[in-house]
């Protein structure tokens, strides 16, 4: 009989509490490969990206990588990231694969397979979904999460410049977007404990008024390092809800390389920085 996974709320948790509240990016994109010394091509990606985890995998909670970096290499980038997840599986650590899905019925269902089904090649412990055809367009890949004991982060708040357009939007109640969807995340996290379902906001957004306090899910916060974000900007962002962020770098990280030593260098001032103003770990 297969025994049943902790649900990814619990094993979030358990790594953050062991190792600290820091998620590294695998972006191995052209010009972090040049900084490498490497070729852009599948000999260099992978080289970078399981590189990325033979030196952090025993300290880092969470990497993500970015599905695209993969995808444009072909079929051979793509069975890199397959190799990558299972590195960081490996590691003990857990793998957030960034691949920002989001679309209707049997193909949403598809996507829900291939990422988040117990077997599939690039299952991860968590991955990154876009709501935007409507919060209720994801339940497939939400209950597929819970049943897998892995997790869905959903856009809410975005730190690119083009994203306050759609997410700062009011709707027929008067909420933002952004707020909507923090609030659908919530309720289909009815506790006890930190639920499957959490949502991406970027450390950068600055006050937006949205209320985080019901979410009871993770909340991914990219932006930290080379994008501007800093510890500082996690507590004006959540307040009383840092304690639910997993703040995420990559640029800062990854540019310390190929070094190991300067790599874990890079890593740990980050998290030290990260511990500051959490409190987490």
């Amino acid at each position: 009989m297969t025994p049943v996974r902790a649900s990814y709320g619990e094993r979030l948790q358990q790594v953050v509490g062991e190792r600290g509240p820091l998620c590294v990016g695998i972006d191995p994109h052209p010009g972090v490969l040049a900084a490498w010394g490497l070729a852009d091509d599948v000999a260099g990606l992978e080289a970078c990206a399981r590189g990325m985890v033979e030196a952090l995998g025993a300290e880092v909670a969470v990497f993500k990588p970015q599905s695209a970096f993969y995808e444009a290499h072909g079929s051979a980038g793509v069975a890199v990231l397959e190799r990558v997840l299972a590195d960081i599986a490996a590691a003990g650590a857990l793998s957030l694969l960034d691949v920002k899905r989001g679309d209707i019925g049997s193909t949403m269902d598809a996507y829900a397979r291939a990422y988040l089904a117990d077997g599939a090649p690039l299952a991860a412990d968590a991955v990154t979904l876009s709501p935007y055809l409507g919060f209720g367009s994801l339940d497939g890949a939400v209950d597929l999460a819970a049943r897998h004991g892995r997790g869905v982060y959903v856009l809410a708040l975005t730190s690119n410049p083009e994203g306050p357009q759609l997410q700062h939007a009011r709707t027929a109640d008067d909420r933002l977007v952004g707020q909507l969807v923090v609030d659908e995340a919530a309720a289909r996290n009815p506790g006890p404990g930190l639920g499957h379902v959490g949502v991406v906001a970027g450390a950068t957004i600055g006050r937006t008024g949205v209320d985080f306090s019901a979410l009871n899910g993770s909340i991914l916060a990219p932006g930290i390092g080379a994008q501007g974000g800093t510890a500082a900007d996690l507590a004006e962002v959540f307040g009383a809800a840092a304690p639910l962020v997993l703040p995420t770098t990559s640029r800062e990280v990854m540019g310390a390389g190929p070094d190991p030593e300067a790599l874990r260098d890079a890593a740990r001032s980050t998290l030290a920085a990260m511990r500051a103003v959490l409190s987490v770990g």
